[in-house]
């Protein structure tokens, strides 16, 4: 049988994009189903497409969806970092490597069209969405904001010319162990230099301009620190906030303000909600809700979200702090686990781990191939 490339034109091809993923991965325990609203939302609405291109392809055969991909093209990555580059991302396929090879092709040939001469990924148009292809760790169900996917998609994409740009790592941190005791040494020492004191999560998320500001600090500490960042746009800001802060609290979380208001530092924490997804399947309706806010008092397991200092608070050991205000918080919610965020293997902070009790978790690797 013969497979068709179509591009996503229409609504009902959009259904079909966004779907095709739960289908492929059918009796997965591993697999986490993202919100189908949210997933059109990021295809279609979000800010972030007033200056990135992107376009769609399904691959088809007797009509029936086997694989999809979206190409897209970020001008401020590439003016900012001197590049050429495209991305690809949404990437899935059945363990075929003629529709790999359909897939990726297309995706090449576009934005061979469009001047690029380089073309990277899994990857989101910028840092805040799921990037990285699963390499090892496909045991363990992800958290929600990554992705999950077989071990055949590695030896497609390594088999059409793909090399390593980068690996992100993640570790299951064991809670009930504590904190370092060096951890409670540094914290001491921080808190008798620096004028600095624990604020609220809570208060902060009932202030518009307070949460502006957190997310600005936000941008502003991973912009040395992150592979591949580009500052956030306003618009960006404001869609992050309204997608985040309603899981964030005071329960698991810490933020540090300096002697003037202003946010020094943040560990901020979601409680595990794949799960929830895994039962929602996709919808909030007409049960999703239900599970996910049962998921939102469960801090059993929860996912390190954001960690982070701003510049001028950076290298000054105030990492400490949070973490130990994080610690207390942990053990008054009664959790267990922690999943940390992945973070690229090159960054010395990834560091800070070997000195609790942990295990690997994930492995994640983005992709590049020249194309010119």
């Amino acid at each position: 049988m013969a497979y068709e490339v179509k591009e996503v034109s229409t609504k009902r091809d959009l259904y079909r994009f966004v779907r095709f993923p739960d289908r492929l991965n059918r009796g997965c325990t591993q697999y986490v189903p993202a919100l189908h609203a949210d997933q059109i939302r990021s295809l279609t609405r979000v800010s972030t497409l007033s200056y990135c291109r992107r376009k769609m392809w399904l691959v088809l055969e007797d009509r029936r969806v086997v694989g999809r991909i979206c190409g897209m093209i970020n001008p401020r990555y590439n003016e900012r970092y001197g590049t050429r580059r495209a991305r690809f991302g949404w990437f899935d396929t059945i363990d075929d490597i003629e529709v790999a090879r359909l897939l990726l092709g297309t995706a090449e040939a576009w934005a061979k069209a469009e001047g690029m001469d380089e073309i990277h990924g899994p990857l989101y148009y910028n840092t805040l969405g799921k990037q990285g292809m699963l390499t090892e760790g496909f045991g363990h169900i992800p958290p929600f904001n990554c992705l999950y996917n077989h071990p055949y998609y590695n030896e497609l994409v390594t088999g059409l010319g793909y090399e390593k740009e980068c690996d992100w790592i993640q570790y299951r941190l064991e809670v009930e162990n504590g904190l370092p005791d060096k951890t409670w040494r540094v914290a001491k020492l921080v808190q008798e230099k620096y004028p600095l004191r624990v604020g609220s999560i809570d208060a902060l998320k009932k202030d518009p301009e307070q949460v502006r500001r957190f997310f600005r600090a936000y941008s502003d500490s991973f912009e040395r620190t992150v592979h591949n960042f580009v500052p956030f746009t306003d618009e960006e800001i404001e869609e992050e906030a309204r997608a985040t802060m309603p899981y964030a609290s005071d329960k698991v979380s810490s933020i540090l303000l300096d002697d003037k208001g202003e946010i020094a530092a943040f560990g901020i924490c979601f409680p595990s909600i794949s799960k929830a997804l895994q039962k929602a399947r996709g919808r909030l309706f007409p049960f999703g809700w239900f599970h996910l806010l049962r998921a939102m008092k469960d801090f059993e397991t929860t996912d390190l979200m954001i960690n982070g200092a701003t510049p001028e608070w950076q290298d000054k050991g105030i990492s400490a702090l949070y973490y130990v205000e994080m610690a207390r918080k942990a053990r008054e919610a009664g959790m267990k686990w922690a999943i940390t965020n992945p973070q690229i293997e090159s960054n010395s902070a990834v560091n800070i781990w070997n000195a609790y009790q942990r295990e690997p978790y994930m492995r994640r690797r983005c992709y590049i191939k020249k194309i010119n």
